[in-house]
């Protein structure tokens, strides 16, 4: 029956999709950090620890996204299955040559930003849910084996999409660190305005440096990363003159029923808002 269903857990919403899509009918997810929900700040509560200690199995990124975890994992005497979902990506540093204020040597979490990790990624939990659930192995791989269809097919699409931008049109600013796998995989400058996330309105010198550098990078557009705040970054697109760009999902998913409620939803949705501020007429 339903009830010996596969009990998983997920830490944030696109691990929670991407579980959801490979496990199907044959587990039970609970995901710890919805939706529109910051995964870096998150502070977990009993009610964590409990889904978490009930458990067989906990998906979760790693590379020191969830920095929370081990005391959430001491605190809910967990004895499942961990899947690191990101094992075996070729890993990023922070701020590769884009930004100044990432601590050097910080390896850069949000792998998924590029669709062939989200392969990887797939394949990672596909092999654990297996382990875990032998019974289901050959369901678990056949829905990983769609799934991988799907983003393929979604990143070809992409590249075939870019290839009409030209390379120097292919450039963005944004508010938040976490696009350095995308601009590296997708061929797009990405110039991160790191210190526009935090709410504290940017010193008169720091605005006059990011125009600086927003000019030197012949810069097309400025994104505001979900969650992110807006004002600086509207003031700092306005100056410059360059477009304001729609918002970009880094590590939440939309709520459900919006397009970008899906790890594949949400990477058509910010390639729709790259696309636009690439082909839109500006210097």
């Amino acid at each position: 029956g339903r009830e010996d269903r596969l009990r998983v857990v997920a830490s944030f919403s696109i691990l929670g999709d991407m579980t959801r899509e490979v496990g199907g009918d044959d587990i039970h997810l609970d995901v710890l950090i919805g939706p529109m929900r910051e995964a870096h700040t998150f502070e977990p509560s009993p009610r964590d620890a409990r889904a978490l200690g009930a458990a067989q199995v906990l998906v979760l990124n790693g590379l020191g996204l969830e920095a929370w975890m081990p005391r959430l994992l001491e605190a809910s005497d967990f004895k499942g299955r961990e899947i690191v979902a990101s094992h075996g990506v070729k890993t990023r540093l922070v701020g590769a040559g884009e930004s100044e204020d990432a601590a050097p040597g910080t390896v850069d979490p949000h792998a998924w930003q590029d669709l062939a990790n989200g392969v990887q990624y797939v394949r990672n939990i596909a092999q654990g849910l297996a382990q875990a659930d032998p019974t289901h192995e050959s369901a678990y791989l056949a829905r990983a084996d769609a799934y991988v269809q799907k983003l393929r097919q979604a990143d070809a699409q992409w590249r075939q999409q870019l290839a009409a931008i030209p390379e120097d049109r292919r450039a963005l600013a944004t508010s938040h660190d976490a696009f350095g796998y995308l601009g590296a995989a997708y061929g797009i400058r990405i110039l991160s305005l790191v210190g526009l996330s935090s709410e504290a309105e940017p010193s008169a010198r720091a605005m006059a440096d990011l125009l600086k550098r927003i000019r030197a990078d012949h810069v097309r557009a400025l994104f505001l990363e979900q969650g992110g705040n807006s004002r600086a970054l509207e003031q700092l697109a306005q100056e410059a003159g360059v477009t304001m760009g729609g918002t970009l999902y880094a590590d939440t998913l939309d709520r459900p029923g919006h397009e970008a409620s899906t790890y594949l939803g949400m990477f058509r949705w910010n390639t729709q808002q790259l696309m636009k501020a690439f082909t839109a007429s500006g210097h």
